[in-house]
């Protein structure tokens, strides 16, 4: 590595720890600071008519979880990505933001509307927000790591220690921490945010290094978790406390980067970078692997992914479906059959964007039969996208065929660059709501959205400039009063049509 680039990924990590690390006293009492704008326009496109999206089935609501749309990152236990609600249109649109010096990564929704959030940062903790002035209104404080830790590889691409929480259906925050725990919080604004209501200590079963990545009930009520080194899959009776776990992998092969999907017959889906597999609870409770199967695989840890697999989070379809990428070159979209048995497990693999220059590290989008991918290669910490620098552009649909035997790649968009996001589709709207970075010198930040249909960008709007507003990660969140939330590094943004 060439010293001119270490000295700016070493300035890169000194502006991130600035942003997100480093706590100033006047941290939740404002916006986040933005660089003075110069040729960066503020808002492109024009405002959008609603076009909803229509003949997709309703997902099940999962038992345990939070409406969906309100429960977790993903939305609901299918991971899909999606909302029967609407977000904004680009009209008269406002931007609000919460400095909180620590990114705002997963946020969620009670049933009043307020937004309940883990952010990380030197001040970690669950957080109590008021969805309109974006005052925090409580919060409990979690296990974080060190700031120091931020010159370490790997310190941007890691999602444990509660960025995967949920909401569940009695408005409990469920939080797997840094430290092994399971904690369940409820709400209690007069107590300063949340009430600790159960501790379940999972020291006992993981060892050195096997961070809790996530944790998710399955239909039937029993919590399942993920860490990633050694491929640990476990899980946890809530009521006992009894927990039971298996290890898929050692060192460099079997980890589990990501959160998993849940099924609606209490099946399990979890993706490691080498495989997919679907669970079942098996005597006592342990997990057992009911089918696996090896996805393609360059051997690359591409520019964009945590490691050398698959970037997702895999995504349930209605019909019997399950979805992921692979890490091919080019990379494909590739659907399995989830059915116990089958003469053919995989449905079909479509490659997406170029060779060389493809990658995700975020979950598709999954709309009925149509899935939704977004290109994240480039994307290697916050560095990557200072100094008027973005990733390599790329969206793109892909459909099964109508007789569920095979799909075909739709459109792709090959000019809008969104480095690490995750993205959302309004099913109310026909909308998908992504994040880009711009290429001018202040480093701009944009709420984009493009078309279903087409893919074609529909508008954009400044969201900010500077390493503040790079969201590493996070994932879009469309509230129920039709708010857009991101977090990013420097605590959390909202974009809401001026009404």
């Amino acid at each position: 590595m060439s010293r001119k680039i270490i000295l700016r990924r070493a300035a890169a990590v000194a502006a991130a720890l600035a942003a997100c690390a480093l706590v100033p006293a006047s941290a939740g009492a404002g916006p986040i600071p933005s660089a003075p704008p110069l040729d960066t326009p503020e808002f492109v496109g024009s405002a959008a008519q609603a076009a909803p999206v229509t003949g997709i089935p309703a997902l099940p609501q999962h038992p345990f979880l939070a409406l969906n749309g309100n429960s977790g990152l993903h939305n609901d236990g299918w991971m899909s990505d999606t909302y029967t609600r609407s977000g904004p249109l680009g009209v008269g649109t406002r931007v609000n933001s919460l400095f909180l010096a620590g990114e705002c990564g997963s946020v969620a929704f009670d049933r009043a509307g307020r937004i309940i959030a883990t952010c990380i940062g030197a001040q970690p903790g669950l957080y109590l927000i008021d969805p309109q002035s974006l005052h925090v209104l409580g919060k409990y404080p979690l296990p974080g790591r060190n700031p120091a830790d931020a010159l370490k590889p790997g310190f941007f691409t890691n999602f444990g220690g509660g960025a995967y929480f949920y909401v569940d259906n009695q408005d409990r925050a469920v939080v797997g921490t840094a430290n092994g725990h399971v904690l369940v919080l409820a709400e209690n604004p007069a107590a300063n945010g949340f009430t600790l209501v159960r501790d379940y200590d999972l020291s006992t079963v993981l060892r050195p290094g096997e961070t809790l990545n996530s944790a998710l009930p399955d239909a039937n009520g029993l919590l399942w978790f993920v860490a990633k080194a050694n491929g640990v899959v476990g899980t946890l009776d809530l009521e006992s406390g009894a927990t039971q776990v298996i290890r898929l992998g050692n060192g460099a092969v079997g980890q589990i980067q990501n959160s998993f999907a849940v099924g609606a017959a209490g099946e399990v889906y979890i993706a490691t970078n080498r495989e997919l597999l679907r669970f079942d609870a098996g005597p006592g409770k342990t997990p057992a692997i009911t089918w696996r199967v090896t996805y393609a695989n360059s051997g690359q840890h591409k520019s964009g992914q945590v490691d050398d697999g698959t970037g997702t989070t895999p995504t349930v379809l209605p019909g019997g479906y399950v979805a992921i990428t692979d890490n091919s070159d080019p990379m494909h979209v590739v659907v399995y059959r989830t059915a116990a048995t089958t003469a053919e497990r995989e449905v079909c693999r479509v490659p997406v964007f170029t060779e060389g220059a493809s990658s995700t590290e975020n979950s598709l989008i999954g709309a009925g039969r149509s899935l939704i991918v977004e290109n994240n290669y480039g994307y290697t910490g916050p560095d990557a996208t200072m100094l008027g620098q973005t990733t390599t552009p790329g969206f793109a649909r892909v459909d099964l065929d109508d007789d569920g035997n095979g799909c075909h790649l739709v459109w792709t968009n090959s000019t809008e660059a969104a480095p690490s996001v995750v993205p959302k589709l309004s099913l109310a709207n026909g909308l998908i709501y992504t994040y880009t970075k711009g290429t001018d010198a202040t480093d701009p930040w944009y709420w984009t959205t493009l078309d279903f249909e087409t893919g074609e960008l529909v508008w954009k709007r400044l969201s900010g400039s500077g390493v503040g507003f790079n969201n590493n990660y996070a994932g879009i969140a469309l509230g129920p009063d039709g708010t857009a939330y991101l977090g990013t590094l420097g605590g959390l943004v909202s974009l809401r049509d001026g009404r």
